[in-house]
């Protein structure tokens, strides 16, 4: 090293700097994997994980976030294993199908695609997720689970998207089905007040939403192990 003019300490020193620069840049990696984990009450896997982070400014491959989230941090995606059971009721509203199955938005905030799912836990217990996804890159904007699958739980999930987004007026499509959720008249409303634009899938169709389906698909596929909840409260 001296024959090429370097000084052994400073070579050592510059190692000894950019190993911790590296555990500090993963630390604080894995502190953002473990916020959004837990903030989407653990319905993201590996790959949602990391188009998630590069949403957040960290960009990472889907080997190095598999590596940080199962291997060393333990966290794995619940399963879905199908779309629920639901009871038809009279709808309020149906709206016509405004995507027409085209899935591209050119920026973030244009379209939305949202839809409910099972989660079993770990004692048997079913719970219900309701997340929204955004078409641009089909990251997660919200996602709440609950022991109820209700226009309520629907509501409460697009606040939450709304409230962390914040779409420009009337610049927004929220996709989903015609389940009574979406067709009922406090979701319908809701919607209206905070001008949102309304799209839904024709009935028996579910390619119209095939995003959601996707996503729910991928969740079910990486995960090994239910996520465990350890308190009845609602999660918000």
């Amino acid at each position: 090293m001296r024959r090429l003019g370097i000084c052994p300490n400073a070579y050592y020193n510059y190692r000894k700097h950019r190993k911790a620069d590296y555990y500090a840049k993963k630390a604080e990696v894995q502190e953002q994997i473990r916020n959004i984990y837990h903030s989407h009450n653990g319905v993201d896997g590996y790959r949602s994980m990391t188009v998630y982070l590069k949403r957040a400014g960290y960009s990472y491959s889907t080997t190095t976030i598999h590596k940080y989230m199962n291997t060393e941090m333990g966290l794995r995606s619940i399963v879905r294993p199908k779309k629920p059971g639901l009871k038809p009721g009279k709808p309020h509203k149906v709206f016509e199908n405004k995507l027409k199955q085209d899935f591209h938005a050119d920026k973030p905030n244009q379209k939305w695609c949202t839809d409910f799912t099972y989660l079993f836990l770990k004692n048997g217990d079913v719970r219900y997720n309701c997340a929204i996804i955004d078409l641009h890159d089909r990251s997660v904007v919200a996602s709440i689970t609950d022991r109820h699958i209700t226009s309520e739980l629907a509501i409460r999930t697009l606040q939450r998207a709304l409230e962390s987004q914040r779409p420009a007026k009337d610049s927004l499509i929220l996709h989903s089905d015609q389940g009574s959720q979406y067709t009922s008249k406090a979701f319908t409303e809701f919607c209206e007040s905070v001008h949102v634009t309304q799209s839904m899938s024709k009935a028996g169709y579910p390619y119209d939403n095939a995003p959601m389906e996707r996503y729910f698909n991928t969740l079910k596929n990486e995960c090994t192990n239910l996520y465990e909840f350890r308190t009845e409260a609602k999660h918000h």
